[in-house]
């Protein structure tokens, strides 16, 4: 990366490991790449680098391993993470239950400076920031360099909640410039720093890493609205995925239900009752950290949240660093306003859209089944005349019936891979009532930035909403797959009904209508019967 300078006293780090570990990383010379050393009692010491993890000796770890290094840090905190004096290394410990470490994780700390220069215009700007991104991508170094560009202009504070900013010791790193350090005792504590931050020391600018509780989303929007500029970073992999956490979701504004009155709903073409933004946000500006050199911006946080909610999702625009280092900017192209139907269901895409969509494992083919590509005996199924062919993608069921998602998949003619495990999905399809839960699938699945997909009710026509929204169908080419317009109806009316209406009547349709209409009302666990005479014998759904 053309421009950069690294500082990472990796010296001091080696100097507080065993003799043999210490002597095994200088053999492998590979510093640059170093991300953690691991010690585990009983285990073998390994190291973690950027692209793999290497095992630093043959002998396992002993208590005397760990005694030698806990006697060479700092004491450890409250959150079991200590530091070394004036350096950006940290050191975590892993206890048991009788409060002896039995495990330590050596994270390397570096100061990067000149990763800012692709953000540089934002945070010179004024404007409040927020940074998403994976463990390990870069965001506290991201945010040290922030400090440091904005401490020669401004005056700055950050609130260093494990001294992963300003490294450990009194004395703040020299990576962060000008800016001073607030340090917090305890880790539940850091929201009443924030604020002690703007009430005792007329900051102009407050960086803050990792605002993960309630109370410091709080604290973060008191702050924004003294005027004091924000740069901090939150748990999460992207937009979509902070605004479906129910703890930050305020950091973009957060999420309300709000019913609509029968002319509105028409002009928008939406149901009466639609998620919209409860509050201006805090952050003017996210920031999702792809990789370390790829960005994806959203200059207008409220507006992206509003596009979001309404179902046409505004791009963000990219940034990178090309082979030559140099910075390129990708402007984010006009959204399409979708059609109604495109409206029913709320996805959550982590990462870029679609960004893995089209891997299929071959030894993973025992344990799922194909539809749409694929027969029930893994032969290629003929396609008809003038359809494209489809990448397929691997959906978890997780609280959906799955034989109504096969069902979907057919009558759209679309490559489905139903699996068993997670950890093989590129999509995670649950039900809103499973989804406000937050059941452990789906925060694991959160955590490795599987994509989820949140439907209303558990029936077919979801499914096909569902399906033709992942494989970005016309509505043409939908119903071309199987949609009749007799069942949109009837669905339409279901969500009416699970909304709060009391009961909705259809138009008259055939026998042979109505039969489906009953049959998706009992799948939707409501009650429907049929009344008046042929032709204009017509359906009634209603609750129990």
């Amino acid at each position: 990366m053309t421009g950069q300078r690294i500082t990472d006293n990796l010296d001091i780090m080696l100097s507080v490991l065993p003799t043999a570990i210490a002597h095994q990383l200088t053999i492998n010379n590979r510093s640059d790449d170093l991300l953690e050393v691991i010690l585990d009692l009983g285990r073998l010491p390994t190291a973690r680098f950027i692209d793999a993890e290497e095992t630093l000796s043959q002998a396992e770890v002993s208590h005397e391993d760990i005694e030698y290094v806990v006697q060479r840090i700092g004491a450890f905190d409250t959150d079991n993470r200590a530091g070394l004096e004036r350096t950006l290394h940290r050191i975590a410990a892993i206890r048991n239950r009788r409060g002896s470490v039995v495990g330590l994780t050596c994270r390397v700390g570096r100061a990067v400076y000149g990763t800012t220069d692709i953000i540089q215009d934002l945070i010179e700007s004024g404007k409040s920031l927020l940074i998403l991104g994976r463990p390990g991508v870069g965001k506290t170094t991201m945010l040290r360099e922030a400090a440091r560009i904005l401490a020669d202009k401004k005056r700055v504070v950050i609130v260093d909640t494990s001294n992963e900013i300003g490294g450990d010791g009194d004395v703040p790193h020299p990576a962060v410039g000008h800016a001073r350090r607030m340090q917090v005792s305890t880790p539940s504590l850091q929201h009443e720093v924030m604020i002690e931050a703007v009430e005792n020391h007329n900051p102009e600018a407050i960086v803050i890493d990792e605002i993960g509780r309630e109370l410091e989303a709080a604290a973060a929007r008191t702050i924004a609205e003294r005027g004091v500029q924000l740069i901090g970073t939150a748990h999460g992999n992207s937009l979509e995925n902070l605004l479906l956490n129910p703890t930050l979701s305020d950091l973009v504004g957060g999420i309300e239900s709000v019913t609509l009155s029968d002319e509105e709903a028409r002009r928008r073409g939406t149901q009466k009752t639609v998620l919209e933004r409860r509050s201006p946000p805090t952050f003017d500006v996210l920031i999702e950290i792809q990789t370390r050199d790829r960005l994806a911006v959203h200059l207008d946080v409220a507006a992206a949240v509003d596009a979001l909610l309404r179902g046409y999702p505004l791009p963000p625009e990219i940034r990178y660093r090309d082979l030559d280092g140099a910075i390129r900017i990708e402007k984010a192209p006009q959204p399409q306003r979708p059609t109604s139907s495109m409206q029913q269901g709320y996805r959550r895409q982590a990462g870029e859209p679609g960004a893995e969509r089209g891997r299929v494992q071959g030894e993973q083919r025992s344990r799922a089944q194909a539809y749409g590509l694929q027969n029930g005996d893994g032969e290629e199924a003929t396609l008809a005349p003038g359809r494209s062919v489809l990448q397929p993608i691997r959906v978890y069921p997780y609280g959906v019936a799955r034989n109504r998602l096969v069902q979907a998949a057919r009558r759209l003619g679309v490559p489905v891979i139903v699996v068993d495990d997670m950890g093989e999905a590129d999509i995670l399809l649950t039900l809103r009532a499973y989804y406000r839960k937050r059941q452990r699938p789906i925060t694991d699945a959160e955590d490795h930035g599987k994509s989820i997909y949140v439907l209303r009710a558990n029936t077919i026509s979801q499914m096909q909403q569902f399906l033709s929204d992942t494989f970005n169908l016309s509505v043409d080419a939908a119903e071309e797959r199987g949609t009749d317009p007799a069942l949109q109806n009837t669905q339409a009316a279901i969500e009416a009904v699970l909304n709060g209406e009391r009961w909705v009547e259809l138009p008259p349709a055939s026998s042979y209508i109505r039969r489906l209409q009953h049959q998706m009302a009992r799948q939707a666990n409501l009650t429907s019967h049929s009344y008046g005479k042929e032709p204009y014998r017509r359906v009634r759904i209603f609750r129990e």
